[in-house]
């Protein structure tokens, strides 16, 4: 195929794009996390085990439609998928590609996960129901399987690779040695052993425009609200923004980097995910240093543009579950409250509310069936579900609780308390690392946590408090719980805490930004949500928004 087809589609796909929501939409979301194998299978059973934790396990796009209620009983507003395309077919040491980070042909899709019927199902359901669909792309490398390493590029079969079927389109074959050095590892090839990952030359117009392309057709296609960027920080440079074009809609780029302002000068390309956070609320939650998410904090919202709409997480695919690293379900309540309540767009991984174990590739990618077995009354999934409740309600009588950047209250090595959004609809959160065994205090947060006066509702108990003259709440601190405090007057509509939950419902439902044409009245500054609620387990509610469309590009990282 030719360089001038290849321009004509990419520019044909271009007026799909002009009805993309903006970041700001983005913000109002909660995501959660799907590996598509090891979500669901299509008849639902948690009976049938996965055999090899590195071989297929048979979960399917229709096992996930079937198991929509589960997520939406959380409370989220948003799923990510794992890459959808054909993968290498071989079984190496290790393990298949089952995860989708081993891309072969981006123009065929991942047979293992069904039909493009399924997808297509799979983005209508989820629309239906007010929510968005987030996909996952590589763009940095190709993927082909080889008995041992690589010492020559000719070694490999470039015509297997489509589109890119010829070594022209590859930066030549080195490995990368030094992390600090851009052009090392942009240029240089991620793996060259076993599973090989050729690297793409997108300096290169034939490869950008065959790169553009596609992922204008990924959104098209499948109507994606959104990409994920895998391995953003590899992509070369002036090709990222490029991409970021083409998909037309929000995207968050991952950058695996703890230091700030390494992550947050790639929001002048595209959204990020919260890297920064995660390296510094897992010390905080499990190793005593609070006092270093709390600098985390502040150094963020200096310098990033938009902290509110960076992803935070506890756990990803590439990362150890919480429960390995400690086993006390408290501090793992602790940090997850954090990720919910605290700027940005909230992100769980699939079978963290379940409280699962799993040090690194393939043990922390376990089936979630036979993992708690989708208990819907497990603490980590109700407490997901009310902190998604309230968050949601907080969003619905004011918008601006998303960009309304968190202020500390309080922080010592133990203990850090914030609040979140404009007065009236703040949220006061206390997170502690003390775990289970921490002791019973009275702890006092203030001045000005609350208006002066102000009846308050802890929402993990239920218990009324008051503010006093100087607008100071006590909290009655035990076992390393934490607190969440909302003004109780301001509870109604939310069924939280035996308050009346909305009953009246919108005509209008939700659309993906890339076919709706409801996209274009909706409020480019604030998602507005409607007033239906639907109700989950253990009689909490749930917010559904609006018909707001929107898109967003993200690529996958590649990890064993």
């Amino acid at each position: 195929m030719g360089f001038s087809l290849w321009t004509i589609l990419a520019v044909a796909a271009l007026p799909e794009l002009s009805l993309a929501a903006s970041g700001t939409d983005w913000a109002t979301r909660s995501i959660y996390q799907v590996i598509t194998d090891r979500f669901a299978l299509t008849n639902g059973s948690t009976e049938i085990p996965c055999a090899d934790p590195n071989d297929y396990c048979g979960g399917t796009w229709q096992g996930l439609i079937n198991k929509l209620d589960y997520i939406q009983g959380m409370g989220f507003t948003a799923i990510q998928i794992s890459p959808i395309e054909e993968n290498i077919p071989d079984t190496t040491v290790y393990g298949t590609g089952y995860h989708g980070y081993w891309p072969q042909s981006h123009y065929s899709l991942n047979a293992n996960f069904g039909t493009a019927d399924d997808l297509n199902a799979l983005a209508t359901e989820l629309h239906n129901r007010g929510m968005y669909l987030l996909g996952d792309i590589t763009i940095n490398q190709m993927a082909q399987a080889l008995p041992g390493n690589i010492t020559n590029i000719n070694q490999l079969n470039y015509s297997a690779f489509d589109p890119y079927n010829d070594v022209k389109y590859f930066h030549p074959l080195c490995s990368i040695t030094d992390y600090l050095n851009e052009t090392n590892y942009q240029d240089c090839w991620f793996g060259t052993e076993y599973v090989i990952l050729p690297d793409l030359y997108t300096e290169h117009d034939d490869v950008i425009n065959m790169t553009q392309a596609w992922i204008s057709g990924q959104v098209s296609n499948y109507s994606f609200d959104g990409l994920r960027i895998d391995a953003a920080k590899h992509v070369n440079t002036a090709f990222l923004p490029t991409a970021v074009a083409a998909a037309g809609v929000f995207t968050f780029g991952e950058v695996d980097s703890g230091p700030v302002d390494e992550v947050c000068a790639f929001q002048n390309v595209t959204g990020v995910e919260n890297y920064p956070y995660y390296y510094s609320l897992i010390p905080a939650f499990t190793a005593g240093d609070m006092l270093g998410l709390s600098d985390t904090i502040t150094s963020l919202q200096k310098t990033c543009t938009e902290p509110s709409q960076l992803s935070v997480f506890v756990e990803n695919q590439d990362q150890p579950r919480f429960a390995t690293l400690s086993p006390d379900i408290t501090l793992a309540t602790n940090a997850l409250a954090f990720s919910m309540l605290s700027d940005g767009i909230p992100k769980m991984y699939q079978g963290q509310e379940q409280f699962v174990t799993g040090n690194y590739s393939p043990y922390n990618r376990i089936a979630l069936w036979g993992q708690g077995e989708y208990d819907t009354t497990a603490p980590l999934y109700e407490l997901t579900a009310t902190l998604n409740n309230i968050r949601n309600h907080a969003i619905n009588i004011d918008s601006r609780y998303v960009t309304n950047m968190s202020t500390i209250l309080y922080v010592d090595n133990s203990t850090l308390a914030t609040t979140k959004g404009p007065d009236g609809v703040n949220i006061v959160a206390i997170f502690s690392n003390q775990g289970s065994t921490g002791g019973a205090y009275e702890l006092s947060i203030g001045p000005n946590a609350f208006q002066p006066g102000t009846n308050v509702t802890e929402l993990l108990s239920c218990n009324v408090t008051t503010a006093d003259a100087t607008g100071n709440i006590t909290a009655m601190m035990n076992a390393g719980v934490p607190h969440v405090f909302f003004p109780s007057y301001q509870l109604n509509g939310s069924g939280l805490c035996g308050s009346d939950k909305q009953t009246n419902t919108s005509s209008s439902g939700a659309g993906s930004s890339s076919g709706s044409s409801n996209s274009s009245s909706s409020n480019k500054t604030s998602v507005a949500w409607s007033t239906h609620s639907v109700v989950v387990e253990g009689g909490l509610a749930m917010w559904v928004p609006t018909a707001v469309t929107c898109a967003m590009v993200v690529f996958g990282i590649f990890a064993f």
